[in-house]
C-alpha cells in the first residue's frame, strides 16, 4: 500500500501572511490614531483601512485552503 503525501497549497500560506501584515497594519495604524501625520489625507486613515482589507483577504485565503484529511478513495 503506497502512502500519499498530501501536499499544502501555497495560498494558505499567503493568506497566513497577508493576516500577519495585516494584523500588524492594523495595530500600528490605530496606536497612531490619535497623534496623525502631516500627510494631506492622514484624516481617513488609510493605515487603518488598509489594515483592514488584508486581515479580510488573509483570513479568507487561510480559512478555504486550510488543509483538510483527504477522504479515501
Amino acid at each position: 500500500m503506497a502512502k500519499h503525501r498530501h501536499m499544502l497549497p501555497v495560498w494558505f500560506f499567503i493568506g497566513l501572511l497577508l493576516t500577519a501584515y495585516g494584523i500588524i497594519i492594523l495595530v500600528t495604524s490605530l496606536s497612531e490614531w490619535s497623534h496623525p501625520s502631516a500627510v494631506v489625507l492622514s484624516r481617513y486613515h488609510p493605515g487603518v483601512w488598509g489594515g483592514i482589507v488584508l486581515l479580510l483577504i488573509g483570513v479568507f485565503y487561510a480559512a478555504r485552503f486550510w488543509p483538510r484529511p483527504r477522504r479515501p478513495n
